[in-house]
């Protein structure tokens, strides 16, 4: 007599593998990527359109009285008036100029001593000490120098806003070429790069993300330079208009001047984080969440 024996039971579970359309999949979204229902734009004018609206308040209930601060509604009256004229635009045209000269002049001067300090050890023992100790220095103290220097024309305003510009730009690019990572130089060097090959491909490229933030900070000293510097002995630009309007206690046109100040400035910095977004794609950064 044969006894069958059944094979055993399996306590293990079933994983039978399962059809998609019984899976409820959610696809994952990474955070940085999720869209919020606000769109940026309108975040970021909140807090200005506020700032107005609350101004403008305060000066129709009289609380900030016309001779202190105008209000939003003259200012922008005055403003429209000053482009009419033409008086606005054709300060704002003498004061690029001023601005593009010297921000020319700093670029040469900062980027090359930066340079000669950076790359050549002979250099930084040359030029980093002086750079130093005149960067201490503050460029607007210099202003009774450069104008015995230069006289009262636009060299004086051109030279205020070159060596306000240099400075910042020489840290950042310094900075830049000696935060080079020594592996990646001595990658170069294995794959039989000579000494300006290294410079070209190597050093610049990764003192280039340094570089560009000095050319923001730079840019923001070059309007404060040029406040300081169409003060002093000018008959056009936009600061010459500021000190008529101090003159005659005129809060209104001193507003729009600030404005248009702030303007070109916000102006110019777009301009560069356009450039380094364009030059700087194969640096992926952070971008907030």
């Amino acid at each position: 007599m044969s006894i069958s024996h059944a094979p055993p039971r399996s306590s293990a579970p079933d994983i039978s593998p399962k059809s998609a359309s019984d899976l409820d999949l959610q696809p994952l979204v990474p955070t940085s990527s999720r869209r919020t229902r606000v769109p940026r734009w309108l975040r970021r004018t909140t807090g200005p359109v506020l700032l107005l609206v609350l101004w403008q308040l305060l000066s129709s209930t009289g609380s900030l009285p016309p001779d202190v601060l105008a209000s939003p509604g003259r200012i922008a009256q005055v403003g429209g008036d000053m482009v009419a004229d033409g008086s606005l635009p054709a300060a704002m045209g003498t004061s690029l100029q001023r601005v593009a000269a010297g921000l020319l002049f700093g670029l040469v001067v900062g980027t090359g001593l930066a340079l000669l300090s950076g790359l050549f050890r002979i250099g930084e023992d040359l030029v980093d000490a002086p750079v130093q100790m005149l960067r201490t220095v503050p460029f607007v103290g210099l202003i009774p120098l450069f104008i015995i220097w230069f006289g009262i024309g636009e060299a004086p305003k051109v030279a205020i806003i070159t060596l306000g510009v240099t400075f910042p730009l020489y840290l950042n690019v310094y900075a830049g070429i000696r935060g080079v990572d020594a592996q990646l130089i001595e990658a170069g060097e294995s794959l039989g790069l000579s000494r300006w090959g290294l410079v070209r491909h190597v050093v610049l490229p990764g003192a280039l993300p340094s570089a560009m933030t000095g050319l923001r900070y730079s840019l923001g000293i070059a309007w404060l330079a040029l406040v300081f510097a169409e003060q002093v002995n000018a008959d056009s630009g936009i600061g010459f208009l500021m000190v008529q309007a101090r003159d005659f206690l005129r809060t209104d046109v001193i507003i729009v001047c600030l404005v248009v100040y702030a303007f070109l400035g916000l102006l110019a910095d777009f301009i560069v984080r356009s450039l380094e977004r364009l030059l700087l794609q194969w640096r992926p950064t952070f971008t907030g969440r």
